[in-house]
């Protein structure tokens, strides 16, 4: 397969091209050959979205059906059109992680069996500084995707007031990202700081249909404000990249003005160019957008002096200063 780049052509020879990754209910099968073409037409708004930053990339060798694992490290015999850079992980250790900044590392991603790219938040040329406040809105059983919309619209309105400028896409399954530009001046832990006080705000003017309550038990029906994806070296589907779902859904930008009759399972690997040419990218000058979180910051500053302060780190990080207990509210109380 001869590929275009900025730079020239290069060839990538891709095994089984028949092979169908992804099983569709009503028709053949995409295959992993259709699945190379598609990236291809999408690369522009893909590597806008994506390129540039470390990247982790779930792989699946006999298509969705079979079992995925995530690809951070450049695996042996990685060419050298793709690119990598150092990264720390939250554990402080340090390795190199994958980068993609040309349609041919797509295509190569695809050739290794890459479903889903999941990007960092931050760009290569600076690892430790996020240039994105990502929120991943997140349906909890007895909730959907008009909930979901609900509690965009009211973040939207939130960021807003805070000096931002949101943008979403949906997740390619039941959620919603919302994500913000911004200058990169602050670390991880303080965007993590600011997607929480904007949390903590939309859930005082939502309480019944939003929660930021990371025990599962406690959240009960309604949309969970997922704030630990903020943190370092966690990531979300990326933007025009498909899920391991049946029928190849795309974790797809929309226009604010689509969110409340948005169908995300329409958006998929067969119907995101047609998509492109007719409404064009969403996202397309969402770098132009870069705010500050000054304001979130000095919301999570009032709150903290309120008593509300750090909330629990996922299971893999080491213990962070100021979180509670990492122990679920039912067995805290057993162990009293």
């Amino acid at each position: 397969m001869t590929v275009t780049d900025s730079d020239g052509d290069r060839v990538i020879s891709l095994s089984s091209p028949d092979r169908v990754v992804w099983p569709v209910e009503d028709g053949p099968g995409i295959t992993k050959a259709e699945y190379a073409e598609y990236v291809q037409l999408v690369a522009d708004p893909f590597l806008a979205a994506n390129g540039h930053r470390p990247v982790s990339l779930e792989r699946f060798r006999d298509g969705i059906t079979g079992a995925g694992f995530f690809s951070k490290n450049p695996p042996k015999g990685t060419p050298d059109f793709v690119d990598a850079v150092t990264v720390t992980y939250s554990s402080g250790r340090r390795h190199p992680q994958l980068v993609l900044d040309r349609t041919s590392a797509i295509v190569w991603a695809v050739q290794m069996n890459t479903v889903v790219f999941h990007p960092w938040a931050s760009l290569a040329a600076d690892t430790d500084r996020p240039v994105e406040l990502r929120i991943d809105l997140d349906p909890q059983p007895g909730t959907g995707l008009a909930e979901a919309a609900a509690a965009a619209h009211a973040l939207r309105a939130v960021l807003q007031e805070a000096g931002l400028v949101p943008f979403i896409k949906t997740s390619g399954s039941r959620g919603l990202h919302v994500f913000c530009p911004i200058v990169p001046e602050w670390e991880f832990l303080d965007v993590r700081h600011a997607v929480i006080a904007a949390g903590r705000e939309l859930e005082r003017r939502m309480p019944d249909a939003v929660t930021m309550n990371w025990w599962k038990e406690e959240r009960g029906e309604r949309i969970f404000i997922d704030f630990n994806q903020a943190n370092r070296d966690r990531t979300m589907a990326g933007a025009y990249s498909p899920r391991a779902r049946r029928g190849a859904p795309v974790s797809t930008p929309i226009h604010w003005e689509e969110l409340d009759e948005v169908d995300p399972m329409r958006f998929t690997v067969r119907s995101i160019p047609a998509r492109l040419d007719s409404v064009g990218d969403p996202w397309a000058r969402m770098q132009d957008a870069s705010g500050r979180i000054d304001t979130l910051l000095r919301w999570w500053e009032r709150d903290a002096g309120d008593g509300l302060g750090e909330l629990p780190f996922p299971p893999e990080f080491p213990k962070m200063p100021g979180e509670p207990p990492r122990v679920q509210p039912s067995r805290r109380a057993d162990l009293h």
